[in-house]
């Protein structure tokens, strides 16, 4: 029988029946770091449509069935590479802020504020992979869960100007939630700046001013 000493650095839990390696860890977390950038170089060069696992696994030196194992593949990568700009702190912070103003104008102010810094921080992914769409089922369905995600904060916006009775006589809940997308949503920041090349100073002043013109009982300054 050959035995094996254990490091420090490594453990066996016999009860369990678990072991624990962080070397084995920190190459696994190595592993997956490398398959995400190369996927994200990948993507961003070529369109998500057009990469295959195959491609990513040789830019990442390893075994295509690593790259499931690691990541779950090319729709999972995908997820991954959005999850950052769904979970940016700067969502949170806005709805905090929105939360406790009583300024309806400041409200629009605020929510500009955080959208333009989601955007401005992810921009090369966002606009990126999804400016022209990703032309697969399993990609545009992660795509639409952030979508519905970035609703479900304008949604929790419009509630704070409903409640704060706000809003122009002509409109109701569910119109202010239609206008806030099309002033503040994620096709206006693409369009005015990726497409028509506004910085994003210009276009957030842009888009709160019309929102709270569009919106607004009392639109302010």
């Amino acid at each position: 029988m050959v035995n094996v000493a254990i490091t420090t650095e490594e453990w066996e839990d016999t009860d369990m029946g678990r072991y624990h390696s962080p070397r084995r860890m920190d190459a696994a977390a190595d592993t997956r770091t490398a398959i995400m950038q190369s996927a994200r170089e990948l993507f961003l060069a070529h369109g998500y449509l057009e990469v295959t696992v195959a491609q990513i696994a040789a830019a990442a030196r390893v075994a295509v069935q690593t790259v499931y194992s690691s990541t779950g593949g090319k729709t999972a990568i995908l997820a991954a590479l959005l999850a950052s700009a769904v979970n940016d702190s700067a969502v949170a912070e806005g709805l905090e802020a929105v939360a406790t103003c009583t300024d309806p104008g400041a409200i629009i102010d605020i929510t500009a504020e955080g959208t333009r810094r989601t955007h401005e921080r992810h921009w090369d992914v966002l606009y990126g992979l999804l400016h022209d769409g990703l032309g697969d089922p399993g990609a545009t369905e992660v795509y639409n869960e952030g979508i519905t995600a970035y609703l479900k904060a304008l949604t929790t916006v419009a509630d704070r100007l409903v409640e704060l009775d706000a809003l122009r006589s002509d409109l109701d809940h569910a119109l202010a939630v239609d206008l806030l997308w099309f002033f503040l949503g994620q096709r206006a920041w693409f369009l005015l700046v990726g497409e028509r090349g506004w910085t994003f100073d210009r276009a957030q002043e842009w888009m709160a001013n019309s929102a709270r013109q569009a919106l607004l009982r009392s639109p302010g300054h």
